[in-house]
């Protein structure tokens, strides 16, 4: 496109023209400031209708993916048909239908999830709640730069750099709302505030295509017709170098969200730093240099790939760190790829679609897809590879010359799947060393030979391969996944203990042969968290004793353990969110908790807050065993959850709440909620030095709730718990929660 004549800006209008690009620039940041704000908002707002589960969070990525791509489709159109005067007219309007939906919040026929269908459900909950507010800001980013090149102004030879001030947008309000928003402002606050923020930028967009009427230069749509027109390969690497990192970005979250914790603090951090990328590439002098990215990129990856798929994890910082290091290497590849390949100014919207439709296509397959077509996250490994084979170089010599280069890696790959798979071959503890020693020598291969990309990919493929193959010491047994995560039935390779994972958390163990290797009948005894003699036994027991219980609710299933904990006359129901859950606890194959020890008892499913309101019956005993592998849904721990509670128990009744949890503090936060409600709290905390060599037995954390200490007397005191109380301050609503405090508190225990 021809630049005016900087004489031109002598004219009447040059102020007004002069101040397009700082106008433009804020105009940009103060829409991707909402729109990204109202994605952590929003999933915050609908996480207690999921049970906490992080699915929630990488569905409503799909979702706002879908949402962009309409709203890039809408601009490319309203621009190619539109001169940009009249295509800001238009967009003004869609702005004031968008208003008049304010506040957000959840839209009405969505209080309760079904049993299935879940993902599609909550799709609909965030198209019918936000999807037009939504799709008007999202047009911002092209649109506004359409109308920068249409004004005429001497540096619209380049809009792409105002798309640093629109990521620079996003990663602020990622960044505040964990740490200024969230711990400041309850949902509803949040939601008045962001009404406000949308009436003023929907007046900064009505400044904007005022400017864009003056001053619109005239040959803007000579420019569109004249612009060569993209190749159909250009625009299958679009959506290639966009779709990959889309998907990294979910699953990453994945991996972070699920043992920590099921909260928006955790789920900003991936995509803050993904949209972080685009501000450091989409630019004419990258930060960083794009070869040297390159070779540390697979550097990134071979920690990363040796841990991932293995049932045994490092320590979560570790792992969050170099998850994330690699993430950032791979997305920072794809993208400024991606920017390399930018057509003209003029093609700028078509250009925006493409790579958004690649958005939608990465994120449906990693949030939508992959959960029905494969049984673990894998996900994940498949784009780290996808990733490090667009990478260019790769086929520089030709495909034939990198299968050359690659054979002996691809060779061992066969080698693992053909012992693993076909021979069946197990690897007892003993072959720990030899196993780590193997993985060692892949990692140091990859360095060695990291400048060639078509090797360092296949020792990557080949570290995902035999961690995931095989964990000395550990056989799997089952494998499955749902909405709510991955769950893993795993046998000691002594076949003495049988452990259920979920992520990397143990939900229950049963011993299967005592240690004569005889197989053990009869009532199973439960080990893990749920062992007699522990807290939680401990605090059942009390109840017992106390008053005797007649009527059990368990909220939680897992393996079925507590099961166990029941005497003949009790009548024990147990509530849990995920069908899949309860199958595998009643397959007597799998473990025998729930057909020996309780084999009629009832088992509701549903999120337990819906579901326990409709038993008829008050409660002697609410057991709260609630977990999302490490992560405790935090909906189930405010002060609105307790009141549920509270209403469903009898009088004298109790409620034992197990609370462990590696990097949450979570005693403050339910004792200020049960102080608030005029109950006496105890604390039990139980450490087990041993996991193995005690019978995998688990270190515990459990609480005991009472509306009147003299129903239980001097028992706590006599067994080592101890009163405990916390400021009001520090409980959680279903309106506010402080998910950073509790880790800090952790922290510094």
């Amino acid at each position: 496109m021809t630049a005016i004549d900087p004489s031109a800006l002598n004219s009447p209008m040059s102020s007004t023209l002069r101040l397009a690009p700082a106008l433009y620039a804020v105009t940009l940041f103060g829409s991707a400031l909402l729109l990204f704000l109202l994605q952590p908002m929003l999933a915050r707002m609908v996480l207690p209708r999921l049970g906490g589960s992080p699915s929630v969070w990488w569905v409503a990525m799909v979702f706002f993916q879908t949402a962009l791509l309409a709203g890039y489709g809408y601009a490319h159109i309203l621009n190619r048909v539109l001169s940009p005067p009249h295509a800001a007219l238009v967009h003004f309007a869609v702005l004031a239908c968008a208003a008049i939906t304010l506040p957000i919040g959840i839209a009405t026929g969505y209080d309760a999830p079904p049993s299935s269908g879940l993902g599609p459900w909550l799709f609909g909950l965030f198209a019918i709640s936000i999807g037009l507010p939504f799709m008007a800001l999202s047009v911002s980013a092209p649109m506004l730069q359409r109308w920068f090149v249409a004004s005429g102004h001497p540096q619209a030879g380049n809009p792409y750099v105002l798309y640093a001030a629109s990521n620079i947008g996003s990663f602020v309000a990622l960044m505040a709302y964990p740490f200024v928003i969230e711990p400041l402002l309850p949902l509803r606050g949040q939601a008045m505030l962001w009404s406000f923020g949308f009436a003023a930028l929907a007046m900064f967009i009505a400044f904007a295509g005022l400017v864009v009427a003056r001053e619109a230069a005239p040959k803007c749509s000579e420019a569109v017709a004249t612009s060569e027109t993209p190749a159909f390969s250009d625009r299958l690497l679009w959506i290639v170098l966009s779709g990959i990192p889309s998907g990294l970005v979910i699953a990453v979250t994945a991996f972070i969200s699920t043992d920590i914790a099921a909260a928006p603090f955790m789920w900003v951090i991936p995509l803050a730093l993904f949209l972080l990328t685009f501000v450091v590439v989409f630019r004419d002098r990258p930060m960083f240099d794009h070869a040297l990215l390159l070779r540390l990129a697979p550097l990134a990856a071979a920690p990363v790939a040796v841990t991932m798929l293995g049932i045994l994890k490092p320590h979560w910082l570790v792992a969050m760190s170099f998850n994330l290091l690699l993430f950032v290497l791979l997305t920072l590849i794809c993208h400024g790829e991606l920017y390399r390949r930018r057509p003209a100014p003029a093609r700028l919207t078509e250009f925006y679609f493409f790579s958004s439709l690649g958005g939608v296509i990465g994120g449906a397959f990693a949030g939508l897809l992959a959960p029905y077509i494969f049984n673990n996250t894998y996900e994940y490994p498949v784009l780290i590879v996808a990733a490090l084979l667009v990478a260019p170089g790769l086929y520089a010599a030709g495909a034939g010359a990198a299968l050359r280069q690659a054979w002996p890696a691809l060779a061992a790959i066969a080698a693992v799947l053909f012992a693993r798979f076909v021979l069946d071959i197990r690897l007892a503890e003993s072959a720990a060393l030899v196993f780590k020693l193997a993985a060692v020598a892949i990692v140091i291969a990859i360095f060695v030979w990291r400048s060639k990309p078509a090797v360092a990919a296949a020792l990557t493929v080949l570290a995902f391969v035999l961690t995931g193959a095989w964990t000395p010491g550990l056989n799997r047994i089952e494998i499955a996944r749902s909405f709510f995560g991955v769950y893993q039935v795993i046998d000691t390779v002594d076949g003495g203990y049988r452990l259920l994972f979920h992520g990397t958390t143990i939900h229950g163990a049963t011993k299967l042969r005592d240690k004569n290797g005889i197989a053990i009948t009869g009532r199973p005894e439960p080990t893990a968290y749920y062992y007699f003699g522990g807290p939680i036994a401990e605090g059942i027991a009390m109840a017992r004793e106390a008053h005797g219980i007649n009527n059990v609710a368990i909220v939680g299933l897992g393996a079925g353990s507590l099961a166990c904990h029941r005497k003949d006359n009790e009548r024990w129901t147990f509530y849990e969110i995920d069908p899949e859950v309860v199958r595998i606890a009643q397959d007597a194959s799998l473990f025998r908790f729930m057909s020996e020890c309780a084999p009629k008892a009832p088992v509701v499913i549903g999120d337990a807050r819906l579901t326990i309101t409709r038993a008829v019956t008050p409660y002697d005993l609410i057991v709260l065993d609630a977990f999302s592998s490490d992560s405790i849904p935090v909906h189930l721990l405010t002060r609105e959850a307790l009141q549920i509670y509270l209403a469903k128990l009898a009088p004298g009744g109790q409620i034992v709440a197990h609370i462990s949890n590696r990097h949450l503090d979570l005693a403050p936060t339910l004792a200020a909620a049960a102080n608030a409600a005029g109950l006496t709290t105890y604390l039990k905390e139980k450490a087990v030095a041993d996991f193995i060599g005690s019978g995998y037995t688990s270190s515990s954390s459990v609480m005991l709730l009472t509306r009147d200490p003299a129903d239980l007397g001097e028992r706590p005191t006599k067994q080592g718990w101890r009163k405990i109380e916390a400021p009001v301050d520090v409980a959680w609503t279903d309106d506010f929660s402080n998910i950073l405090g509790a880790m800090l508190r952790q922290a510094m225990r």
